[in-house]
């Protein structure tokens, strides 16, 4: 369909009402999704000079629920454990996933690469389950050890094809041209592969740090020490099952109210991931798109 131009409608400059209308219903969008990100910020800043129920801003401003579980020591440790796992399983993941998908680049190349292939394509869809998962971190020796909640998802199928087809868009002639030059598949992959797939490594970087960082299932499973529970288990602990927040805070500071206490565990649970997103976000479409589009 043209429009009066004899441009496509889409192309076409909306009118006035059309643009105010789009504006609108954005602007309520954003308003609906910000809502109960605000609520969550501004209630974890009560004090126990506030009303029993916060409201969206509280009576009184106050870091004393803040205070009181950051000095308590098992937030603390929660967040500390949360990055160490955060940082070495994505740094693995990515470096496993990466060396994975450029080998089954290979097909032509590499006997059985085609199969290997099939095999992980097949992981996708058919998982085996919670109680054999649990025996096999059992058997291994990996009950209550921090590598229980990386070495189970340190490859995800679904990044390494993503990884693999960004791979098979790369220049074959340059390649070629440094295998005849003499360099090694191993100096071709870290010296002219990686530095090409920056992009896409970013946003798989991201992709396997927010999976880490926002995993609890794995904890419940495996870590029965408190001591190494990661932030998102404290987090489903004292804040969605009620367990007493007396446990998290410092005994010797000012009690907050209950409800501050909890949205400011919500709020330190988030906000490593609100940080880091940012610089990632330029990535996706340059990464995920170019990755996904070859087959």
């Amino acid at each position: 369909m043209a429009g009066r131009t004899g441009t496509p409608l889409w192309l076409e400059r909306p009118s006035t009402p059309v643009r105010i209308g789009k504006a609108v219903v954005i602007g309520l969008i954003l308003l609906v999704m910000l809502y109960p990100f605000a609520y969550v910020v501004l209630a974890s800043f009560g004090s126990n000079h506030s009303h029993k129920q916060i409201g969206l801003i509280p009576s009184d401003f106050s870091l004393s629920s803040y205070t009181s579980i950051l000095s308590g020591g098992v937030v603390t440790r929660a967040l500390v454990v949360s990055i160490g796992i955060t940082t070495v399983g994505t740094l693995l993941s990515v470096f496993f996933t990466a060396t994975l998908a450029y080998g089954l680049t290979r097909t032509k190349d590499v006997p059985g690469t085609r199969t290997m292939l099939y095999l992980i394509l097949v992981t996708m869809f058919f998982a085996a389950g919670i109680i054999p998962n649990y025996l096999l971190v059992k058997r291994l020796g990996l009950i209550d050890s921090y590598w229980s909640l990386i070495l189970p998802t340190l490859i995800s199928a679904f990044n390494m094809i993503v990884l693999r087809n960004f791979f098979l868009q790369l220049p074959r002639e340059l390649l070629d041209a440094a295998r005849i030059d003499g360099a090694g598949e191993w100096q071709i992959f870290v010296g002219i592969v990686l530095p090409l797939s920056r992009a896409v490594l970013a946003v798989i970087a991201l992709f396997y740090a927010v999976g880490y960082w926002n995993s609890f299932f794995n904890a419940i499973l495996y870590l029965n020490d408190s001591a190494k529970w990661p932030i998102q288990l404290v987090l489903n602990q004292y804040v969605l099952r009620g367990s007493s927040l007396q446990q998290i805070q410092n005994p010797e500071a000012p009690v907050p109210p209950a409800e501050a206490v909890q949205m400011a565990v919500v709020v330190l649970a988030t906000l490593p991931i609100l940080v880091v997103y940012p610089f990632v976000q330029k990535y996706f479409t340059k990464g995920v798109l170019t990755g996904a589009v070859k087959g």
